[in-house]
């Protein structure tokens, strides 16, 4: 059988962590620059789900509160724009920080995990665009009346619009990472199945916790972990390691009483 990459010493893990990460960095800033030319675009096409929610009677735009408030937000759309272009770069450099601790049979999943796990990141986000976002806006607009009218901050806007972005990205990596565990032999369908159960505790503890203090949005958060738990169990099933180990303990119990007589 092959063997993972030689073991390197602590200090030289932090080299090649840190190395990693300066990549990383220069990947963002990188993108930060691109991104700031179309700033104003991207927070249009940002803040459109929220102002087709908003009621057509009412105030149709996002105010700021604060001298400092529009630019800063800006300087945060640039860097949301930077962090999206550099995903790519940034999970590369993850999985090859963890590929030489693997074996050369686990490797040669590397690159395709790389070019899923970038896929399902932005397909995530898009879908906490496309079908969150105009629920959810929708749900919390609703509440206006003659008395009570939203008038929406940008810096609150883009606080959770990008909580949620970055939310839904990173729960939607759910089967690939289950894909990557269940190679190592790390999880299995079984085990998923047996704890469905707490998983299932888990997922609406975790929709609480990235979303706003509101069922409906936690709802809408938590049917798609669900589901992308039950896929991470067929997912483990197909492509994880056969369970062979509890098998062939349980032929040695049951033949261990005949070979002792």
């Amino acid at each position: 059988m092959s063997q993972p990459a030689d073991k390197m010493p602590f200090t030289e893990h932090l080299e090649e962590l840190r190395r990693r990460l300066i990549i990383c960095l220069v990947a963002v800033g990188v993108g930060f620059v691109i991104a700031y030319f179309f700033k104003e675009k991207i927070f249009a096409w940002l803040m459109h789900p929220l102002l087709q929610a908003l009621p057509k009677d009412g105030y149709q735009k996002l105010i700021y509160t604060a001298p400092h408030e529009a630019f800063m937000t800006y300087l945060k759309v640039s860097f949301l724009g930077g962090v999206a272009l550099a995903v790519p770069v940034i999970l590369y450099q993850f999985w090859r920080f963890v590929a030489p601790g693997l074996y050369e049979h686990e490797r040669r999943y590397l690159y395709p995990i790389i070019i899923l796990s970038t896929i399902f990141f932005l397909g995530g986000a898009a879908f906490g665009y496309l079908v969150v976002f105009p629920y959810g806006f929708q749900f919390f607009t609703s509440f206006a009346t003659e008395f009570i009218a939203p008038m929406i901050s940008t810096k609150e806007f883009f606080s959770l619009a990008t909580r949620l972005l970055i939310a839904f990205g990173l729960i939607f990596e759910l089967p690939l990472v289950t894909f990557f565990f269940a190679k190592l032999g790390l999880v299995n369908a079984s085990f998923l199945q047996k704890h469905r159960k707490y998983a299932i505790l888990l997922i609406f503890i975790v929709a609480a916790i990235l979303t706003p203090p509101d069922v409906f949005t936690q709802i809408l958060m938590a049917i798609p972990l669900l589901i992308l738990y039950e896929m991470s169990v067929w997912i483990a099933h197909f492509f994880g390691k056969k369970e062979q180990t509890e098998d062939q303990d349980a032929k040695d119990t049951t033949a261990s009483p005949a070979s002792s007589g």
